[in-house]
């Protein structure tokens, strides 16, 4: 199997981790990752906020009702920042980061985590990205789009299944729903 083919296929959501430092020389690379995305018009707007302080990771953790538990129990967590004034692309620009520092993280036997942020809200109704930027100080123009949970899997997980590939949702040429891959 191709070495990015079996990246893909083993790479999985980690939501439980040990309580094991990364060297600062893999934080390194995962960041150099998300530096060497592409964005739009190659406008680089991105900003990359790596915390891991216990007692952050713990008060980033409320940022919304359900799904961010594992902020608090990951090592480190990337908050990936984008200027929205910089480039219309800020959503795609900081999606494209987060999931390069993910590959980049399993290549290294680092699981990891997107939790999303944009679009969401805290259990009392304050909207996620208004909490985020409170706690980690950002300034306006700087919207937080997710988190990437980092850490070493106190878990395992299967690897992806290549026979539950949806092929039928694959079209060529124009969307047929009778005429697909998987059919």
């Amino acid at each position: 199997m191709d070495k990015f083919q079996e990246l893909m296929v083993n790479r999985r959501s980690i939501r439980r981790y040990t309580d094991r430092d990364i060297p600062a020389e893999d934080v390194k690379l995962i960041l150099e990752a998300a530096l060497l995305s592409p964005t739009g018009k190659n406008s680089r707007a991105w900003h990359f906020i790596a915390v891991d302080d216990k007692e952050m990771l713990e008060k980033l953790s409320h940022c919304k009702g359900y799904g961010a538990g594992s902020v608090a129990r990951a090592r480190m967590a990337v908050a990936v920042c984008v200027d929205v004034t910089a480039t219309e692309t800020w959503v795609e620009d900081g999606s494209i980061a987060a999931f390069a520092m993910m590959l980049q993280a399993r290549e290294l036997g680092i699981g990891s985590c997107w939790i999303e942020i944009n679009g969401r809200f805290a259990e009392d109704g304050t909207p996620a990205e208004d909490m985020v930027s409170e706690l980690l100080g950002l300034p306006e123009q700087i919207m937080p789009l997710c988190f990437v949970t980092l850490g070493y899997p106190d878990e395992e997980r299967k690897p992806q299944n290549l026979e539950k590939l949806l092929w039928e949702r694959v079209h060529i040429g124009s969307f047929h729903a009778d005429q697909c891959l998987g059919e």
